[in-house]
């Protein structure tokens, strides 16, 4: 059940994007703000992928580094196959590498090739927090790919500002409410001092203004 307080915010936010009359579906984004909180030190820093529960509103997109059984296994389940003999060549065209990046949100690997993946695509793969979750070569991916499409990365960085997706405007309010309240603990279970660490968070659409919930 969302808290009614959140689910009177979202509708705030989605009837003040309503007056712009954007020609587009809009995301629902957090916008996040830390208070007291030391992120030079990467241990204090958040960074958690979160399933969640009522999902993204548009699934991830996902791509696998796969050969033989896995990538035959992966035809139809994941957005892009990559095949250990392409790795070269995306390493030599980093401009084309770190499109693929961009354009995907999540990465699965054979775990056989993590370490040559991080020695050749490590350096975009790496500051974008999208190194590939590895996993066995005869492994059934049909279970992670699905929890996946529904996931989304909490990532500050060394940043106290940072954004989080929550959903799309066209999902109900109430869903959309659920999805804040599950980053909302997540977040907290996260920081030393819980709520007490948190100066901020918003609600906004893509382009819209913002909506203060906490």
């Amino acid at each position: 059940m969302a808290d009614k307080k959140i689910v009177d915010l979202v509708q705030k936010a989605l009837d003040e994007s309503k007056k712009l009359d954007r020609k587009f579906k809009q995301n629902i984004d957090l916008v996040i703000n830390l208070k007291n909180v030391d992120l030079e030190d990467a241990k204090n820093r958040i960074d958690e992928e979160i399933i969640l529960p009522r999902g993204r509103g548009k699934e991830s997109k996902i791509a696998i580094f796969a050969s033989g059984e896995l990538a035959l296994k992966a035809k139809g389940k994941v957005d892009l196959i990559i095949k250990p003999e392409e790795l070269e060549d995306l390493a030599k065209d980093k401009k084309k590498f770190k499109k693929i990046t961009d354009e995907h949100d999540f990465f699965i690997a054979e775990a056989p090739l993590m370490p040559t993946i991080g020695k050749t695509l490590g350096v975009v793969l790496g500051p974008r927090g999208k190194m590939p979750r590895p996993v066995p070569p005869h492994i059934d991916i049909t279970g992670i790919v699905k929890n996946l499409r529904q996931t989304i990365r909490l990532r500050s960085k060394a940043n106290k500002t940072f954004h989080a997706i929550a959903g799309k405007e066209e999902m109900g309010k109430e869903q959309i409410a659920e999805n804040i309240d599950a980053i909302i603990k997540r977040l907290e279970s996260k920081l030393e001092r819980g709520r007490m660490n948190i100066g901020s968070i918003h609600v906004k659409t893509t382009m819209g203004p913002s909506v203060r919930i906490i």
